[in-house]
């Protein structure tokens, strides 16, 4: 394979009769699109791209949930040689307008029903839009005798080729443009196969496809070894439990909050049976016993979640390795990923080596390297091919002899594994020259059983941490209220967070220990389309002696 193109058509070939995909809301499941109904689709929105006066190399922006239509978009958009740039629901108009401004895109494609974006809130009222509906719909009637033939007969993009532009969401400052070509993306997509198991993948897919690490693993991979995938658009436990039954999933793509989520209602669950005790001891004779036997030993659990389960692959933050054990005492191997926009997969564990608390080596065919200060860095096809419109920022961005700086700090551990510890720009450096990175603190209270808190220093060599109150559901809505004074928790809950520190400091060597802690004053951090804590906000409200208004936005 040299191109997606490469790949879809030969996941066509192997798989054209096989479903590809379907969609899960809240009503029901659609009745889904097998392979040759992808291509079909994926063609005729190529065709009808063009159609609009679009040429090679014009941007086209997408801006629509999770759906077989927006993934027969993209391909559309691959096969009619444009590039294009996905928008995040979760983007504020503000980021959107810059993004449109700065990619120079000519189009926007956009989702519909109740979950799609309203342009007009981004100021694109007039700007050219057509809905995903119109573009894939079926090409029966309304197309040229001929227009497959037409299509057919496109040139080919070249591997080096731009296929898409994708916005960093960026903690600080403005996103940069990440350019992917063909090339970078297959050679990803070849690691993926010497990690994941070609096994007959059933997905349920629930992160957006506006993400790399969904496209690539979710969308491109599962594609190329012939993935039965179904998106789901509803947050209801209730549906997200039943969708798992009911597709008898294997595998899915998944940051640790999801999995978190979904551990949290199995324990629900337990705790309403009252087998809490038993449950636990199963759980510490079954890590001792294989994965085969582990799931039988749950059988009851994994009933509920398909009879299938066997794989979660997750990234994008600190997987806590209780939450990993947790998973892996019932029988489901869980993947920790490591990489970014830029580089496609820099590290991963595998089924042979999936230890706590490392995110593995580099796969064959990726360079990794540990600058003089630990910084984690990569050289291979793998990586973009610049900021677009932004060589000054792309030259900053790599080693005189080649190398993507990450801006990861890591260590090895004895095997070999990499060990993460923070990010550079996050360093504390203290009074006595010692370095601390916040996110150490940080995973050692995730492992004491605080969900999620931001490392701070307030004053010279005082290090505090802001914690969120502890709450029901993994997801919290912003702007939800407390239900106490913040500045006053109740009695249980200030017992619950010392016990919670002080167990974390115990496992922290003496520069890295926490003075104090503060709860944050709303029910989630600031954070970024991509779920990032901006912690330059919440570095700046504990840093002041009377606490800035915190708002929603």
């Amino acid at each position: 394979m040299e191109t997606l193109l490469d790949l879809v058509d030969d996941a066509v070939a192997r798989f054209g009769d096989q479903r590809a995909m379907a969609i899960r809301r809240d009503e029901g499941t659609s009745d889904g699109w097998t392979y040759r109904d992808f291509d079909r689709r994926s063609r005729a929105a190529a065709y009808r791209l063009r159609a609009l006066g679009l040429e090679p190399g014009d941007r086209v922006l997408t801006w629509a949930t999770s759906s077989p239509e927006l993934a027969a978009t993209y391909f559309g958009a691959i096969r009619a040689r444009l590039i294009y740039v996905p928008l995040d629901l979760r983007m504020s108009a503000a980021a959107v307008e810059g993004i449109v401004r700065k990619s120079g895109a000519k189009h926007l494609v956009v989702g519909t029903g109740r979950e799609a974006p309203n342009p007009a809130t981004a100021g694109l009222d007039r700007f050219p839009t057509t809905t995903l509906d119109a573009l894939t719909a079926n090409p029966d009637g309304d197309l040229p005798a001929d227009w497959a033939e037409q299509v057919a007969g496109w040139p080919r993009p070249r591997p080096d080729e731009l296929f898409q532009l994708i916005f960093t969401s960026g903690t600080t400052g403005t996103p940069k443009g990440v350019m992917l070509a063909h090339d970078n993306s297959i050679a990803t997509i070849e690691s993926y196969h010497r990690i994941i198991p070609r096994l007959h993948h059933r997905i349920v897919s629930l992160l957006p496809l506006s993400h790399l690490f969904e496209q690539s693993v979710g969308l491109f991979y599962a594609l190329s070894v012939g993935a039965n995938i179904l998106y789901l658009r509803s947050l209801n436990p209730r549906v997200m439990f039943e969708t798992l039954r009911d597709h008898h999933v294997t595998s899915m793509v998944l940051v640790p909050q999801a999995l978190d989520l979904f551990w949290s209602g199995i324990e629900r669950e337990v705790d309403r049976a009252g087998r809490r005790k038993t449950f636990e001891r199963l759980r510490r004779v079954a890590r001792r016993l294989p994965m085969g036997m582990r799931r039988l030993l749950f059988r009851s659990v994994h009933a509920r979640l398909g009879g299938g389960l066997r794989l979660f692959v997750s990234a994008g933050a600190f997987l806590p390795p209780a939450l990993q054990q947790a998973w892996e005492d019932l029988g489901v191997i869980v993947l920790q990923g490591y990489g970014a926009t830029e580089t496609g997969t820099g590290a991963c564990t595998t089924l042979q080596d999936h230890g706590l608390g490392t995110v593995g080596r580099p796969p064959e065919g990726v360079n990794m390297r540990l600058a003089e200060d630990g910084e984690v860095q990569f050289k291979g096809t793998m990586l973009f091919k610049g900021y677009w419109q932004a060589p000054e920022e792309t030259a900053a961005a790599f080693t005189e002899d080649g190398w993507y700086k990450t801006g990861d700090i890591g260590h090895l551990d004895p095997a070999g594994r990499l060990i993460l510890s923070g990010r550079k720009k996050d360093m504390i450096v203290l009074p006595n020259g010692f370095n601390v990175y916040p996110e150490d603190i940080e995973n050692a209270l995730r492992i004491a059983g605080v969900r999620e808190s931001v490392v701070v220093e307030t004053r010279p060599g005082r290090i505090d941490a802001v914690v969120l109150a502890p709450s029901g559901s993994a997801i919290r809505q912003p702007g939800e209220p407390l239900g106490f004074d913040p500045t006053d928790p109740p009695a249980e809950l200030r017992a619950l967070l010392d016990a919670a520190v002080k167990a974390a400091n115990a496992t922290l060597g003496a520069n890295q220990r926490i003075a104090g802690w503060r709860l944050w004053p709303d029910s989630d951090f600031p954070r970024t389309h991509t779920l990032k804590v901006r912690r330059d906000q919440v570095r700046a409200w504990a840093t002041v002696e009377a606490p800035l208004r915190v708002t929603a936005s």
